[in-house]
């Protein structure tokens, strides 16, 4: 399976590369940043070193849209610390990005390759996506599908009571996404809420005897700190993984093909997802929505998965 990672690392991003990576049904054809955790220069920086940690510099990186739309950026230092991989200290990037921006790396690998065979995986504001399928409106019929973490359904909101993180950063793209036609796979907070990287599956990620699972141990008590407080819990939700979870285990997965669109006119409940959960509307069933997960098989897949890397 083709796929590139479009992503704003952020610990958890990280983790979802190196899933691609340990899996042989997966091709990792690149990774392309955009500013959302953390800024447009650090997301591309976290990139190259979360590669680096299981010597991987030959998977391009390229550096994309560094701001929304048509609003300001808005973070989530406070999630994951100033430089999003706070929790492990690591050695400085090998290499500089691509000189390729983002958006023409996407399409050009997409129009390269055959019909129908890439899959993006979208685990950070949908920005670069958006950009990609305006300059270049073939990649709506060449795409395979897009998978990506983003939205909610029961469960609401995370950066503010209505909307999820990557939606709300940049829900122009993310509506421009959704009406594209492209297939959506959407793994919403519903289904990373279920997935808690408690003390006992992070303690079984301990006990690997290889460097990068330490790595990720040390990265996700970070990041889970501020989660486990929020929602009184001994850990946090697992997020951007859940794209190439279910790549690789489908079948661990349930949900429903709806329509789903993104709120841009409220500010109240901008970045929102509507979600014709009931078929109330006419509007065409543009994405698979996941709401339930076995979580205790999804954390043996990660396991199993990571002991296979350095």
């Amino acid at each position: 399976m083709p796929i590139i990672i479009d992503t704003d690392p952020g610990q958890d991003d990280a983790l979802t590369y190196f899933l691609a990576l340990a899996s042989p049904e997966i091709e990792l054809l690149g990774v392309t940043t955009v500013a959302g955790n953390v800024s447009l220069a650090q997301t591309t920086r976290n990139a190259i070193v979360a590669l680096d940690v299981v010597g991987r510099a030959d998977v391009p990186v390229c550096s994309g849209a560094d701001r929304p739309l048509l609003r300001p950026l808005i973070d989530a230092a406070h999630v994951h610390g100033r430089t999003g991989f706070e929790g492990a200290v690591l050695p400085p990037p090998s290499r500089k990005p691509s000189s390729e921006h983002a958006v023409d790396f996407i399409i050009r690998t997409v129009m390269e390759r055959e019909a129908g065979t890439v899959t993006l995986c979208a685990i950070g504001p949908m920005t670069n996506i958006a950009l990609a399928i305006t300059k270049e409106p073939a990649l709506r019929s060449r795409l395979k599908q897009i998978v990506a973490m983003i939205g909610a359904f029961s469960e609401v909101g995370n950066i503010t009571p209505s909307a999820e993180f990557n939606s709300y950063v940049d829900p122009h793209a993310a509506a421009l996404v959704f009406e594209a036609g492209v297939p959506i796979v959407m793994a919403p907070l519903d289904i990373t809420h279920q997935l808690h990287t408690s003390v006992a599956r992070l303690h079984r990620l301990e006990t690997l005897p290889n460097k990068t699972s330490q790595i990720v141990v040390d990265w996700l008590r970070f990041e889970k700190r501020f989660e486990a407080k929020k929602y009184g819990t001994d850990g946090g939700p697992l997020h951007d993984p859940n794209t190439v979870l279910w790549l690789l285990r489908p079948d661990l997965y349930r949900g429903r093909k709806v329509n789903v669109r993104i709120e841009t006119g409220s500010e109240l409940t901008m970045g929102a997802s509507v979600i014709d959960w009931w078929g109330i509307t006419d509007l065409p069933k543009n994405a698979l929505v996941l709401r339930e997960v076995d979580a205790d098989a999804v954390y043996e897949v990660l396991t199993e998965r990571l002991a296979r890397l350095p």
